[in-house]
């Protein structure tokens, strides 16, 4: 062949090469084939565990059950999905009852992302590592307390993201709704999550209505008397007059730092005061009540004189207490009245 080995003719419109580049062609493939292998091997890896952690949430019902080694599978430096990790300590010896009360919230969101179309589904996992089955985990994360959510977003793929896991905070309680809402900003598309129908409140509801309606059957004739709006009005101007809007505007505590419950000055006033002047009026304007229109409709005189006697001493008795009471509450005042 001489110089003609190193080069290639056309015959017949085809390129045919000699035998020397043949041999150069093999040995060329002979090298390629282990890189071109490995490539492969790394182009199917992420794949590869992807579908193994699809089937680990199908067997799950939506979570994935992690220890030191699936979790590190799940979160390996080299991925295109993302995942939600509930960190808990069910164990009934580690008395967690945090982790009893969100653990029932975590599940039923879980539950509801296997409602997403399954591209979706796919690209997102839950879940759940136990402080028993992954101490070394809780280890390296530094975590002391549980429950704890991590997201780690990917980092790979349209979603890749250069940022650390995020934490969710528990500003809302351990309640479903919030956690799926919040969870919904990582995953593709949102949780679709409803909660599910409240029975109890609406049995409550519904018994209420009926035990309202059977107790209005039997308590009408006393609403539509006058005298029971009478008392009601009389009550609430009582409490009214004593002070009551006072307090509440002003904000005013229900005792003193001290105990006392009578705030010395004008300006004053605290809430228990408000209870025992709006008694003290009260039982002032029951005593001049039963002297005019109790008391002349009694039948014989003897009766008359005695309940004259005894609501006038407590008329009386009750007034010396309010000189009382507003002696203390503006010191100085020089007349008092038996006490």
């Amino acid at each position: 062949m001489g110089s003609h080995a190193m080069k290639a003719w056309v015959d017949e419109g085809k390129v045919t090469l000699s035998p020397l580049n043949l041999h150069v062609v093999a040995a060329m493939r002979f090298l390629l084939l282990p890189f071109l292998a490995l490539s492969l091997s790394a182009a199917a890896a992420p794949s590869d565990t992807r579908q193994k952690l699809v089937s680990l949430a199908a067997a799950g019902g939506g979570v994935i059950r992690l220890d030191a080694d699936t979790f590190d599978l799940l979160t390996e430096p080299a991925r295109d999905w993302s995942a939600s990790i509930e960190f808990t300590a069910l164990d009934p010896r580690r008395r967690c009852m945090p982790c009893k009360e969100f653990n029932p919230s975590w599940n039923s969101v879980a539950k509801a992302w296997t409602k997403a179309p399954k591209e979706e589904r796919d690209t997102h996992f839950f879940a759940t590592i136990d402080f028993d089955m992954g101490q070394s985990v809780f280890t390296k994360l530094g975590l002391a307390s549980a429950p704890v959510v991590y997201v780690y977003p990917p980092t790979e793929g349209p979603r890749a993201s250069n940022k650390g896991p995020s934490r969710y905070e528990f500003s809302h309680g351990f309640e479903p709704e919030p956690l799926a809402e919040s969870l919904s900003h990582h995953t593709p598309i949102p949780i679709p999550y409803t909660p599910p129908f409240n029975w109890s409140r609406w049995i409550t509801a519904a018994s209420g209505l009926l035990t309202f309606a059977i107790t209005l059957r039997f308590i009408s004739p006393i609403l539509q008397s006058r005298w029971t709006w009478a008392v009601g009005t009389i009550l609430t101007g009582l409490v009214m007059t004593s002070g009551y809007m006072f307090t509440r505007i002003r904000g005013s505590p229900y005792v003193g730092h001290d105990g006392s419950w009578i705030a010395g000055g004008y300006q004053n006033q605290f809430g228990q005061e408000v209870q025992v002047i709006a008694a003290v009026y009260g039982t002032l304007g029951f005593g001049f009540l039963m002297l005019i229109m109790v008391i002349p409709h009694q039948g014989t005189g003897s009766r008359q004189r005695l309940q004259v006697y005894l609501w006038t001493t407590i008329i009386v008795l009750v007034y010396s207490i309010l000189i009382v009471l507003f002696k203390v509450k503006n010191r100085g005042y020089p007349f008092r009245l038996l006490i």
